[in-house]
């Protein structure tokens, strides 16, 4: 009896183990896409991953779903060790019902969203689904919504990531954009709220799924995505690497690794690097890369409002956030994508306790009707928010141009910086040499024998006099002006200084959560 019951175990876990069956399993492979469980064992540490709710079955009776059988209901739930640390997560199963969710489907996934907040550990949801199952009609979305309050109850405090690898549409889009980072894979993931057959009808627009939805799309113009990668292989292997960065909730501090670039370390090369001619661009990248420890930026949206750079490092071994302007994409003028970009990033950092290092070359606000129209005003006061808001280690070096209010969004001292270095290159002033000539001086050029040459002299001489960083200096407003090359060793020294860093904000109705 025991024997014919253990073989009746075997069975059944076998059966749930091929999902759909072998033909929608190369059907998957077919398409470039691993199939759900190939994912959650590539994801997690080898022989470390832990199946929970194998057997839920669905109890939909309504038109004949009560002949469907759906092994593991669609979708595989579990946890493991990620580089030995707890990690939660769920894949959508498409071979299994083209991966819908229904009632239990949902009550999966609400299972191990519960589980990983009480432990306090990150989470990571695979998306691979038809969407709703509409044979359950609204229990189907009564799972959506169980979903999303937990992935909004979990905001900040535990890290959720999700993948996008496969269709991802209507009310399933919620729940990744309610997440910290969305992986997607090109050409195999979409994501939209309504289908391009839809659109066409409501509004005679055409356009493709990929264009619609695409991993592209949403990398570069929606900015809805965080990553691309070119095969589910590698967008598991960037997932591990995101992790490596984080703490597993919000009362910890991410994880350290030792490094073999000496601390103390000089870049004679930074010396050299801002160009003379204030308006040339240069590659901020490049100076973010001398910096940091192995040259390792990990960028968080590289494709999206590349004016403005954000992405996680290493200094000391230690993980920070950087936010940097990039003088090579309109001379790293801040704008209504590049605030958004910069103020969710900011408020991920302070939630999970990863010091924010700002890296200023700014000219201001990027002028013009198109953005007065979208609202820039909203959008920069992001960024003002979430500067102001965070109680981490805030490090502020300014390399070239801090003009005006930008200068200030981009986390001067009254924003909370508790360290501001400047390069001797630093301008720092309420507008350009050549607007304040403008402006302040325009009756001295126009009265001048020479006004061009007049024009000329004043603006050398407002450079001179403001447009420097030792004025700020003289006030406190910097509290030093260091050696180019000698800039990596004062960042990890401001670093071990403000480990120690305490400070709160008023309490709110509304947590301090990534928005």
């Amino acid at each position: 009896m025991a024997v014919n019951k253990l073989e009746d175990l075997r069975q059944r876990k076998e059966k749930i183990q091929l999902g759909g069956g072998k033909k929608k399993i190369d059907s998957q492979h077919e398409k470039g896409k691993l199939t759900a469980r190939e994912r959650m064992h590539l994801l997690f540490d080898k022989g470390t991953f832990v199946e929970i709710n194998a057997f839920v079955k669905h109890r939909c009776t309504n038109f004949e779903m009560d002949k469907v059988d759906a092994p593991g209901e669609g979708v595989i739930t579990g946890y493991g060790m990620i580089d030995g640390r707890l990690v939660y997560a769920y894949a959508q199963d498409f071979t299994v019902i083209g991966g819908s969710l229904g009632q239990m489907h949902a009550q999966k996934i609400v299972k191990i969203q519960d589980m990983a907040l009480k432990m306090g550990a990150p989470i990571i949801g695979i998306n691979d689904s038809g969407g709703a199952r509409i044979q359950e009609g609204v229990d189907a979305l009564s799972g959506y919504g169980h979903i999303f309050y937990r992935n909004t109850i979990s905001s900040g405090v535990i890290p959720q990531i999700t993948a996008i690898m496969g269709p991802c549409a209507g009310g399933a889009v919620y729940s990744p954009a309610l997440t910290d980072f969305i992986f997607m894979v090109d050409k195999t993931s979409q994501m939209f709220i309504t289908g391009p057959q839809v659109i066409k009808t409501v509004t005679g627009e055409e356009v493709s799924t990929e264009a619609l939805g695409g991993a592209m799309t949403h990398n570069r113009t929606s900015g809805v995505a965080h990553f691309i990668s070119s095969t589910d292989a590698d967008c598991i292997d960037e997932i591990r690497k995101l992790l490596s960065f984080l703490p597993s909730n919000n009362m910890e501090t991410p994880p350290v690794f030792t490094t073999e670039d000496d601390i103390n370390k000089i870049i004679p090369e930074l010396d050299e690097v801002i160009p003379e001619n204030s308006n040339k661009p240069y590659d901020m990248k490049l100076i973010i890369q001398q910096l940091i420890d192995g040259g390792d930026f990990f960028e968080i949206q590289p494709y999206f409002a590349t004016n403005m750079i954000t992405g996680f490092a290493r200094l000391n071994g230690q993980s920070v956030g950087i936010i940097a302007n990039q003088p090579k994409v309109l001379a790293g003028c801040l704008d209504i994508d590049a605030s958004d970009k910069a103020g969710r990033f900011i408020r991920t950092c302070d939630a999970f306790n990863i010091p924010v290092i700002s890296l200023v070359d700014v000219p201001g606000f990027l002028p013009g009707i198109s953005q007065e129209y979208g609202g820039i005003i909203r959008h920069g006061a992001k960024m003002l928010y979430a500067y102001s808001e965070a109680t981490v280690p805030k490090i502020t070096l300014i390399l070239r141009k801090a003009y005006g209010g930008a200068y200030i969004a981009m986390c001067n001292k009254e924003l909370g910086a508790d360290i501001v270095l400047a390069w001797p290159t630093a301008e720092i002033a309420v507008m350009g040499p050549e607007g304040a000539a403008n402006i302040i001086f325009k009756k001295e050029i126009a009265e001048a024998e020479d006004p061009q040459t007049a024009r000329t002299e004043i603006i050398q001489n407002y450079k001179t006099e403001f447009a420097t960083p030792y004025k700020a200096a003289e006030r406190g407003y910097v509290d030093d002006v260091i050696e180019p090359s000698a800039t990596r060793p004062r960042l990890i020294d401001a670093l071990n200084m403000l480990a120690s860093k305490r400070e709160t904000r008023p309490p709110k109705k509304h947590g301090n959560l990534p928005v």
